[in-house]
């Protein structure tokens, strides 16, 4: 039985940092991820490793083991860039696989996934519509000053999934890490974060909320009954209103040709809900930010402005070592990886170094 329940998905902030791990570091990452892994499929099955993965302190204490610095964004990237290279060739023998990773590989996702499902005779379009409404709700639902870059997708043989993903906000220099188990996911576009962690909280637009249901269905309603002129009129008007911060939409920036076109072919295909609405082709953060300011100004049905953060971690310097709120999870999960780490059949100075490592952790924690 898994011995891993804590808080299912979640976020993490980091900070960017230029360069890339050296090979001689990646290759050993590749090696001791690759090894971990195997312990834990071993020991626990595929399932249990989509849960490690899914949680933010798990993947965080991860990085450390394999010695890459924790704070620094390219943790998530190189992460599981190293897990996915370390299952290279053995996917099928663990049952655990993986697809994507950032820039023009994460677009390749749905290939991935395809290509997968025709090896293992499964129906891949589950997994393919997971890989992308999570990267919308990312990117357009939850507008907290994020781009995308990463994505990450890890399945097993009987489809159960895991996302994690990473965006960059060009102005802080930070990343922001997000982390979704399908298992637990009951609605795409209703709280599908839990166990959220950033460094600090900030106003974001959450139309995932619980408290943005009224917006989601009045949007929805906006897109669907109310003729795209009439929107683009509405817009107009509100972009010559002053505004509070988090409200605040000038002309440069929408696009109203592109806007209208968007707007038409929501109107024609009449999506039937926000999350149908979500997914269709070109609706992105500039049309949700619209149809949102539309339904809290006009209608009087305001989303949420929070930003999703459920845990913090405090940041140190170069060689700083994470201090989480949620200190036992934190210590299970050290405890977890090195029950783990005695499992693995590395060569005898590579698995004390790792040993070093998280002891090192215990101790600052």
């Amino acid at each position: 039985m898994p011995v891993f329940s804590a808080q299912k998905s979640g976020q993490a902030n980091l900070p960017l940092h230029y360069g890339q791990a050296p090979p001689w570091l990646f290759q050993r990452m590749v090696n001791l991820s690759k090894q971990i892994t195997l312990a834990i499929v071993d020991e626990y099955g595929p399932e249990e490793m989509l849960h490690r993965i899914s949680h933010p302190c798990w993947f965080q204490a991860l990085g450390c083991v394999l010695g890459f610095d924790w704070h620094s964004s390219g943790v998530t990237t190189t992460v599981c860039g190293a897990i996915k290279a370390g299952i290279n060739g053995i996917e099928k023998d663990l049952g655990f696989f993986a697809a994507g990773s950032k820039g023009g590989t994460s677009r390749r996702t749905p290939s991935e996934l395809t290509n997968w499902g025709q090896v293992l005779s499964l129906d891949s379009a589950p997994q393919i519509y997971a890989s992308r409404m999570s990267a919308k709700v990312d990117s357009a639902a939850i507008q907290d000053g994020y781009q995308l870059y990463h994505h990450a997708f890890f399945f097993t043989n009987s489809g159960s999934w895991v996302v994690v993903q990473q965006g960059m906000n060009k102005n802080t220099h930070y990343a922001r890490r997000y982390h979704w188990l399908g298992e637990k996911v009951q609605d795409f576009v209703n709280e599908p974060h839990s166990g959220v962690s950033s460094q600090a909280k900030s106003i974001a637009l959450d139309l995932a909320a619980e408290q943005s249901a009224n917006a989601r269905k009045t949007i929805a309603d906006i897109a669907c009954h109310e003729k795209p002129g009439t929107l683009l009129a509405q817009l107009k008007r509100l972009s010559t209103l002053t505004l509070t911060a988090r409200h605040d939409l000038r002309p440069s920036d929408m696009c109203m040709d592109s806007l209208q076109k968007i707007l038409l072919r929501a109107h024609e295909q009449q999506p039937a809900n926000f999350e149908q609405l979500l997914g269709l082709h070109g609706v992105g953060p500039k049309t949700i930010r619209a149809l949102s300011l539309i339904s809290e100004i006009i209608h009087g049905v305001a989303p949420a402005y929070r930003d999703p953060a459920r845990y913090s971690f405090a940041h140190g310097g170069k060689d700083g070592i994470p201090y989480p709120i949620d200190r036992s999870t934190y210590d299970e999960s050290i405890e977890y990886l090195a029950r783990m780490l005695q499992k693995t059949y590395l060569e005898k100075a590579e698995k004390q170094a790792a040993t070093m490592r998280l002891d090192k952790l215990r101790a600052d924690n």
